[in-house]
């Protein structure tokens, strides 16, 4: 079964500036490759969601319907609903997650 990969306003931003960050301070090229292996990893998903770990710093809440793949350092956080996923983060790992979900999903 096929899942339908849709990106929220954030996600989608999250991108624009992933490329614009790479771009600046290393190439064009490597920011294009880059987001290229995301959509890799989208396309992925799309096949079988479920198999992805739970972002620990949401199962630290007992939240379990959100989950993560990685394109190292990079990670993608979606929530899967019926037959689509929406991803929500796309982020270098390194950053500090908690308050990025926090303000992503809580609106803190």
């Amino acid at each position: 079964m096929q899942y339908e990969v849709l990106l929220t306003g954030h996600a989608g931003h999250d991108l624009g500036e992933l490329y614009s960050y790479i771009a600046g301070h290393d190439s064009p090229g490597n920011a294009a490759h880059v987001l290229d292996r995301v959509e890799k990893a989208l396309q992925s998903l799309s096949t079988f969601p479920e198999r992805d770990s739970h972002p620990k710093e949401l199962l630290a809440l007992g939240i379990r319907e959100y989950r993560q793949t990685f394109f190292k350092p990079y990670r993608l956080i979606y929530r899967i609903v019926e037959h689509k996923f929406y991803v929500y983060l796309i982020v270098d790992g390194r950053r500090d997650i908690q308050a990025l979900l926090a303000r992503r999903l809580f609106g803190d």
